[in-house]
């Protein structure tokens, strides 16, 4: 059955469900908007008023690029680790297929494990911050992590773009994780590779919006 699922603690603000590791970027960005509302308010300052409209506009940025909806998880082998638009499927050269999905700063960026099984590796690579829809960004900065799952081994690559400078896992090697539950941030626009093993059939297609817990990427 589908269930819903509940991780790694989050942060929060006012009510609002944020994405664990959004803190850093949130208050400053929240507290400047609140000072100077306030200060334009009070004093009735266009200078205020100047400061105070963009910092709201960016504040309230923030909240929607940082939000973490709950999620009914779907049923399937393999499911999608991330928001976004399949943007390429690749056969590899060991049979396996790579399914690579672009995240636009629109979407939802915390990630989630595409099959229940237990984290056996997780690498940070230096690299690159060319744009994430670039050929070139398999050189980015990333975080590559393996699974053993029912399937075997998994892969799975967060990948930084051109703005996300900062891959935040939730979760160690070591970790028994259930499908769909979350394992990590990537803040700003990025990608997400997922490598099904020989034999899984694919069954999303390149253009095909996915969302995290919920998109089914393989074919019975």
């Amino acid at each position: 059955m589908p269930h819903s699922q509940t991780s790694a603690p989050r942060d929060s603000l006012a009510g609002v469900r944020l994405a664990r590791g959004a803190s850093p970027w949130l208050l400053p960005t929240v507290a400047t908007a609140a000072v100077s509302l306030t200060a334009a308010r009070a004093r009735r300052s266009g200078r205020w008023a100047a400061v105070a409209v963009p910092a709201t506009a960016l504040a309230a940025g923030m909240l929607w690029f940082f939000r973490d909806p709950e999620r009914e998880i779907a049923q399937g082998r393999v499911i999608s680790p991330a928001d976004g638009v399949v943007q390429s499927i690749m056969p590899w050269k060991d049979g396996r297929t790579r399914v690579a999905i672009f995240m636009s700063p629109l979407n939802v960026h915390v990630n989630r494990a595409p099959l229940a099984g237990t984290v056996t590796s997780v690498e940070h690579i230096p690299g690159g911050f060319v744009p994430a829809f670039n050929k070139e960004s398999e050189n980015n900065e990333r975080v590559v992590w393996h699974f053993d799952t029912e399937l075997g081994d998994i892969e799975m690559v967060q990948i930084a773009g051109a703005v996300a400078r900062r891959i935040v896992p939730y979760i160690p090697q070591g970790t028994k994780v259930e499908q769909g539950e979350r394992i990590g941030l990537i803040r700003f626009g990025s990608r997400v590779d997922i490598y099904l093993p020989e034999g899984v059939e694919v069954a999303v297609e390149v253009g095909q919006p996915t969302v995290a817990g919920v998109t089914r990427l393989d074919r019975d």
